[in-house]
């Protein structure tokens, strides 16, 4: 059986990063179920924006505020 990759609806998430704000935890690439963020020059950077299902684990855990999502919006 072939792996499945289980996609939201394209271009209509509503998760938003502020790299000025992102301090380079790390928390959301630990917590995101779906892959959506990877560090990049000690930054978060979204790397898989569609892959997001907006369930908020990365704004939960994010200390200091630089992402956003309107769970269950996109």
């Amino acid at each position: 059986m072939e792996d499945l990759k289980l996609r939201h609806l394209e271009d209509v998430s509503t998760l938003a990063l502020d790299k000025e704000q992102c301090i380079g935890c790390s928390l959301c690439t630990e917590v995101c179920p779906q892959a959506v963020f990877e560090m990049q020059d000690n930054k978060a950077d979204i790397v898989d924006f569609n892959a997001c299902m907006e369930c908020g684990a990365c704004v939960q855990n994010c200390p200091s505020k630089a992402i956003s999502v309107s769970p269950g919006v996109g």
